[in-house]
């Protein structure tokens, strides 16, 4: 069974009014576009052509959430619990109404993600940054950067667990004065010349956009990862990241769970972000193909979710698939049949979902497409 899916971006604030338009060869609506979700999560479900949505179709089991994600502007510095912090997060809080604006968990499950760039490039940050390059990247602000300069590497030369410690004090409220003070050295360096340089203005053109909030400090503490395209960075657990600016096709775990940490208008629980979040810095890899040839695949540790990229040049390619899986076009003209023969045309930005039972499908056409599934 293949049924043809799409769905109606969502209209975030940080979406891309280009992006989503430029994959699909259309005029863009000139709202922002922001999200093309493409699963049976009951917050969006896919639309099945014909009518209907895809989750009366699964009963909402599948285990994962394939998007297009278009950032036009950051998003919020945000973290995800482990399953067993979802689990204990969510028992905590069962006696809370869904809209309860002290609720942190929505459900109990994992969020582990994978974003693969689509645009040329596509910037995040992701991870926290060594604590010796983080002085490094102070110290070429120069002696005369100001007292909440001095503030931070102090904060950051001490003992303990330094990250943790200065992420909470930057969000405790008050620290604003520092914060204003960092933020204006790091707009005055920005024009200067050096390693940090390309990080500076990612970080100046997020004060652009958030102008004294506490999160573009902690950003200036984060790798800044600049995706080329197909390469893609795996989020675990506990990982710090904000997408920055860029095109990309997204998978993750079927959850809702998100603690955020600075460049959001929304509650930042502060205690509650600090207790699961992985302050043990270090470089985030990039994920890239694992192998030549049509299909590739990019290897995650986790059996929520499995993705692959197909790249087609004409001949047809068959590949096996094992449980429920979604196939999204991302360019040129891909044709698409099932072990029975039934044929679909898969326009760029839609979908197709197989069901468990199909074994095979079998692409041709000219351009590239990913495969979603569950995880070994």
């Amino acid at each position: 069974m293949l049924l043809g899916l799409s769905n109606v971006p969502r209209d975030y604030a940080w979406g891309s009014r280009t992006l989503l338009a430029g994959l699909e060869g259309r005029e863009p609506t000139g709202a922002p576009e922001a999200e093309v979700w493409f699963g049976d999560h009951p917050g969006d479900p896919a639309d099945v052509d014909g009518g209907g949505t895809l989750d009366a179709v699964t009963g909402g089991t599948l285990p994962y959430l394939l998007k297009l994600l278009a950032a036009g502007a950051p998003l919020s510095i945000q973290v995800h619990p482990t399953i067993e912090q979802a689990r204990a997060g969510w028992a905590r809080e069962a006696g809370l109404d869904a809209d309860d604006p002290g609720r942190n968990y929505r459900d109990d499950n994992h969020k582990p993600e994978l974003i693969v760039a689509l645009s040329e490039t596509f910037e995040s940050l992701s991870g926290l940054r060594p604590v010796a390059d983080t002085l490094d990247l102070l110290a070429g602000l120069g002696d005369g950067a100001g007292a909440g300069v001095s503030a931070l590497r102090a904060r950051l030369g001490g003992a303990g667990d330094v990250l943790g410690d200065t992420i909470g004090w930057l969000l405790s409220g008050g620290a604003q004065a520092e914060v204003d003070q960092v933020i204006a050295a790091v707009r005055t360096a920005q024009h200067g010349e050096g390693p940090w340089n390309t990080t500076l203005r990612a970080i100046a053109g997020v004060a652009d956009v958030y102008p004294g909030d506490p999160g573009v400090v902690v950003a200036l503490l984060m790798n800044h990862v600049v995706l080329r395209r197909g390469e893609g960075i795996f989020l675990r657990a506990g990982l710090l990241h904000a997408y920055l600016d860029g095109l990309g096709v997204e998978i993750m775990a079927a959850s809702d769970n998100v603690l955020r940490g600075g460049l959001t208008p929304k509650r930042i629980d502060v205690p509650e972000l600090l207790s699961i979040l992985d302050t043990e810095p270090g470089a985030v890899p990039v994920l890239r193909p694992d192998a030549d040839g049509p299909v590739t695949a990019y290897d995650v540790p986790v059996a929520d979710f499995s993705l692959r990229r197909v790249t087609l040049t004409g001949a047809a390619v068959t590949v096996p698939v094992a449980g429920p899986t979604i196939l999204l076009a991302t360019a040129g003209t891909i044709v698409v049949s099932g072990a029975d023969a039934e044929t679909r045309e898969v326009p760029v930005g839609t979908a197709v979902f197989a069901a468990a039972d199909e074994g095979t499908l079998t692409m041709s056409g000219e351009g590239e497409a990913f495969l979603a599934a569950p995880g070994d």
